[in-house]
């Protein structure tokens, strides 16, 4: 088992709670980072053999694309795409942050962090 990891990835979306936030839009982040096994890829250098990490971002693209009033709902909408898209992956865990949330004071970001196994509907916050 090995995991595979998409670190620091930034995108301006149009997500929030509140309808001015889906207006204006805002800067996210998201980390991704997949459990599956890479001895056939470390054995054979074969893409075919693991997870194409373009294919993960822009997976996790389109999905930040799409707008959502809570951060939740984001992760929770990436790991049914990666999982469906991926049917040998083990796991996978998403961290998804809003960067300067309205909270009316400072705060760098906030964030939410989900993971779940192949065959849990449940995810841990």
């Amino acid at each position: 088992m090995g995991q595979i990891a998409l670190e620091g990835m930034e995108f301006f979306a149009f997500h929030g709670f509140y309808d001015e936030e889906q207006k204006i839009g805002n800067k996210y982040g998201v980390d991704l980072y997949i459990q599956t096994d890479l001895h056939a890829a470390g054995a054979s250098d074969n893409l075919a053999q693991t997870v194409n990490y373009e294919v993960l971002y822009r997976l996790v693209a389109e999905e930040m694309a799409a707008p959502a009033r809570l951060l939740e709902h984001l992760g929770h909408r990436v790991m049914d795409r990666i999982l469906a898209r991926f049917p040998h992956i083990h796991g996978v865990k998403v961290s998804v942050s809003k960067f300067n949330p309205p909270l009316g004071g400072i705060c760098t970001r906030a964030r939410v962090t989900l993971k779940r196994k192949r065959g849990s509907a449940s995810a841990d916050n």
